[in-house]
């Protein structure tokens, strides 16, 4: 099964990105995941079940006690991994 997360950190800061958002995004660039996209008011990442849902489970962990007061995330299903030899 592949999925996507979509997320962003709170609280927001224009000026320059608070240390929870560069922890959360250091997490998923740093996973071993097929897709990411950071940008400055969400961020996406896709691959295999096993590797998002262990990045998703990093990405809280290490954003709140960054200082994250909020993290707002989708999971969606994407479809099968060609490991499981489906599309």
């Amino acid at each position: 099964m592949r999925l996507r997360v979509e997320f962003t950190t709170e609280p927001f800061d224009l000026d320059e990105a608070p240390p929870h958002a560069l922890v959360a995004r250091e997490v998923v660039q740093s996973a071993v995941l097929d897709a990411v996209d950071v940008g400055p008011f969400g961020n996406t990442a896709e691959g295999g079940a096993d590797a998002v849902l262990t990045a998703v489970d990093a990405l809280l962990r290490k954003s709140l006690a960054a200082g994250a007061t909020r993290v707002s995330l989708q999971v969606n299903v994407i479809g099968e991994s060609d490991a499981e030899g489906q599309k």
